[in-house]
């Protein structure tokens, strides 16, 4: 799990602006880009290249 200190440091690293956790812990969100950062070995890889995009529900 991922301290709230370094969440509260951590950026998007696309567009710069705050990111939050996911409900399972597995990942971190930047609502703004709709980008999903994986957390491997409780490591953020906040790469652009390795984000994916959300998911968005079909209307």
């Amino acid at each position: 799990m991922i301290k709230k200190e370094l969440l509260d440091i951590l950026a998007c690293p696309q567009c710069k602006g705050p990111v939050e956790l996911t409900v399972g812990g597995d990942g971190i969100v930047c609502r703004a880009c709709q980008l999903l950062y994986p957390i491997r070995d409780s490591i953020p890889i906040m790469l652009i290249d390795e984000a994916k995009p959300l998911q968005t529900p079909a209307p």
